[in-house]
């Protein structure tokens, strides 16, 4: 396919700074994270976000979380954060972990299906750490795949799904968790596991109980 960057036997991140341009101008890029695949876009471009869940024939009413690369990129997209929840933010990111908080307004609102919540992760993946960077903005990520079917965790099939619908394409090869990240709410002060991931409930606990 064109526009396709192959990561899989030497990894230059200056090369990100292409598909970091494509995703800021509202352009869709498949990008490596350590959990699966994630297909992303202008995560502050409602337009953009518009042509993601379209491609992804994902329904609107599902929200799409961000991936931020900095404590001062949650602060952008995220307010009234609780002591519980960054105290989950110090443990868990960079990592697989979504956590749903509070959004600020600068978030469309079909991002988060009209909701006031927004789920935030911070990917331990250097490659999705720098196109954020380069991108300079927070990118609505889904996982990779059609709506319905499994989380893309493989190159050559995510590229089959979407070869001619998205603008930029990094392959570094299978992911190495291959499970979607965890996603936690606290509400009341008591943290709720919405999806469960490789980041356990004994795990959220055993973090809670020290506060």
């Amino acid at each position: 396919m064109q526009n396709y960057l192959n990561f899989n036997n030497k990894i230059d991140y200056s090369k990100l700074k292409i598909p970091a341009k494509i995703i800021k101008n509202g352009g869709i890029v498949i990008f490596p994270t350590e959990t699966v695949y994630g297909i992303g876009t202008n995560g502050l471009d409602e337009k953009a976000i518009k042509k993601l869940y379209e491609v992804k024939q994902r329904p609107l009413n599902k929200p799409i979380s961000l991936l931020v690369n900095s404590f001062d990129m949650i602060n952008e997209v995220a307010k009234d954060i609780t002591e519980l929840e960054y105290t989950l933010i110090k443990k868990f990111f960079p990592g697989p972990l979504t956590l749903i908080l509070k959004k600020k307004d600068i978030v469309p609102d079909i991002l988060t299906s009209n909701s006031d919540t927004i789920g935030i992760r911070m990917p331990a993946n250097e490659i999705a750490l720098k196109l954020i960077e380069y991108a300079n903005v927070p990118i609505a990520t889904p996982s990779a795949n059609i709506s319905g079917k499994p989380s893309g965790t493989n190159p050559k099939d995510i590229i089959k799904d979407f070869n001619g619908k998205v603008d930029y394409f990094i392959d570094n090869g299978p992911s190495p968790i291959g499970l979607s990240s965890t996603i936690v709410q606290v509400i009341n002060n008591i943290p709720h596991i919405l999806r469960q991931g490789s980041i356990t409930e004994e795990q959220i606990k055993a973090v809670c109980s020290k506060i």
